[in-house]
């Protein structure tokens, strides 16, 4: 049989009108046929998923709480409170020992973690997404304002959520939504604004009805660069927020609400007890509520943590620990180039007492590694015959001299 001869045994087209024809045992096939049935078995399959329970690897809190250890150095408090929220809003979605009749309702529990710059926040609620394998994406605070003006609007929080879930909207509506810099969003008075506050109040308004749950209307590609685009509804009733901020200067709040500088004979011994220098440990709702965040949204972020400041020994700890500790990272880097890197522990030492003094946090550490680091990374892989580096506590003082580290200082 020649190739004019035969026909596309679905469609009847004959071979020299498309431009593939497969053959099989009794029949074949054109190439525009294989195109439909492709589309007909991805609908086909995507039904399929709608109609199944979600999924999801759920730990206990203890295993949550282990599988951070791995990554996560210290922070123990906030870690307990983070794998127990986690725990409870996963166990609630998969409604496990809940019968259908049973009139007890569990609503979730959003969080808020309150803490320095580099102290763990993000790497936390990364880490936990990625154990229970849901989508998971961070939205910037910063960058949100009013509908109508310029910026993005909070429904592009979860446009970048489905963007994550491959547009799979059963799949969306039980991820993690991390908020970062949530603390820039505070009003700048407390009063409520006569004139708009475009990037804060009305904020934190919008933010209302989403962490709460509801049924949204989304833009897949973003809202104002492709407005003839489809809406997508997402129920966020399923989806968890956590929520980040250094609330800078809100220890001062702590500190008056506590009357930590109160003088005079009626002083109780518990006033005299007080961590001058980690205030955070004492914080509470009614602390955000006076920084600038609504009673509406601290009352839909129950669960609220905080996080220790790091000291010498946690940072320390980072630097090597972990199991994507920044050193192993490196020594993983040489490798790629077939070279063994050695460092002396002193130099460990250097690293965290310069972090330290420009008060850099954890993520500082890459930033004095990569200056004292920079000339073996750029020569060693173009010489041959270097097989070994070896890092001294001489040529690492060498080194942040040369590169003139005084820039890293803090004002």
């Amino acid at each position: 049989m020649t190739k004019d001869t035969r026909k596309c045994s679905f469609c009847g087209r004959e071979g020299k009108s498309v431009d593939m024809l497969i053959s099989g045992i009794n029949a074949h096939i054109c190439d525009r046929c294989v195109d439909q049935a492709q589309l007909i078995v991805a609908e086909e399959q995507k039904m399929k998923h709608k109609e199944k329970v979600p999924s999801f690897k759920l730990l206990k809190p203890a295993e949550i709480k282990e599988h951070l250890d791995l990554y996560v150095i210290g922070q123990d408090d906030a870690k307990k409170v983070l794998s127990v929220a986690v725990y409870n809003h996963y166990k609630r979605i998969s409604g496990k020992g809940i019968a259908k009749d049973d009139e007890v309702e569990i609503e979730k529990s959003n969080i808020v973690l309150v803490g320095e710059t580099g102290t763990g926040k993000t790497l936390m609620a990364r880490t936990i997404a990625k154990m229970l394998q849901v989508p998971f994406c961070i939205a910037d605070a910063t960058v949100l304002t009013e509908a109508g003006y310029v910026g993005e609007d909070v429904e592009s929080i979860l446009s970048r959520l489905l963007q994550v879930a491959d547009f799979d909207v059963a799949a969306a509506e039980r991820g993690i939504v991390f908020i970062d810099e949530v603390d820039k969003i505070a009003r700048k008075s407390d009063n409520p604004s006569i004139t708009r506050d475009v990037s804060g109040e009305g904020v934190q308004q919008a933010l209302l009805k989403i962490l709460e749950g509801a049924i949204v209307s989304v833009p897949p590609q973003g809202g104002r660069k492709h407005p003839e685009q489809k809406m997508v509804q997402i129920n966020t009733q399923n989806i968890l927020f956590i929520c980040g901020g250094a609330f800078d200067g809100i220890e001062k709040r702590i500190s008056s609400r506590l009357q930590t500088n109160a003088i005079g004979y009626g002083i109780g011994k518990e006033k005299q007890e007080v961590d001058k220098d980690n205030m955070l440990q004492y914080i509470a709702p009614q602390d955000l509520k006076s920084f600038g965040l609504i009673p509406e949204l601290v009352g839909r972020l129950p669960v609220l943590s905080y996080l220790n400041p790091l000291d010498s020994e946690a940072l320390r700890r980072i630097l090597t620990e972990p199991r994507n500790a920044l050193i192993k990272q490196y020594i993983k880097l040489f490798e790629m180039d077939g070279i063994k890197l050695k460092i002396d522990e002193e130099v460990y030492d250097l690293i965290v007492e310069k972090a330290v003094e420009f008060k850099l946090g954890a993520r500082g550490l890459r930033s004095i590694c990569e200056l004292i680091m920079m000339d073996a990374m750029f020569n060693a892989p173009s010489e041959k015959t270097t097989k070994n580096v070896h890092l001294t506590l001489d040529y690492a003082r060498k080194m942040l001299h040369i590169s003139n580290i005084g820039r890293l200082k803090v004002a």
